[in-house]
């Protein structure tokens, strides 16, 4: 009988070790919606396949900083940008939908960095 309690207990011990093994603890910091969007002046287009991706605020550690738009060749034919935004407390990056999948912002090919790659300094918005 107290080799069937002992081993009962162990069991129960190992039951309890491993419910708390899986436990998590998770923390966010909220820094509130973005600022409203800025004016700015759109150049033109450079070639008939880019797309103007809209300017956007996006997190960078406690703060907003502004991405200016740009003209973005999509990632995929049929892809379309959907703009960041916030939801519920929570940003959502910008993303490229197709009916392949979802490319982000950060997969994009900017035609700015293309531009300063080729021309250099001499680029000018």
């Amino acid at each position: 009988m107290r080799r069937v309690l002992i081993g009962s207990a162990v069991f129960s011990l190992m039951l309890l070790a491993s419910a708390s093994a899986k436990a998590q603890v998770s923390f966010g910091v909220q820094i509130g919606e973005p600022p409203a969007p800025r004016a700015y002046r759109v150049p033109a287009q450079p070639r008939g396949e880019f797309v103007w991706v809209e300017g956007y605020w996006y997190p960078q550690g406690n703060h907003y900083r502004w991405r200016d738009g740009y003209w973005a060749r999509p990632p995929l034919p049929g892809a379309y940008w959907v703009q960041p935004y916030y939801y519920g407390g929570r940003y959502v990056e910008g993303y490229w939908e197709s009916g392949r999948g979802r490319r982000w912002d950060r997969d994009r090919h900017d035609w700015r960095a293309e531009q300063y790659q080729r021309y250099g300094s001499d680029y000018r918005r």
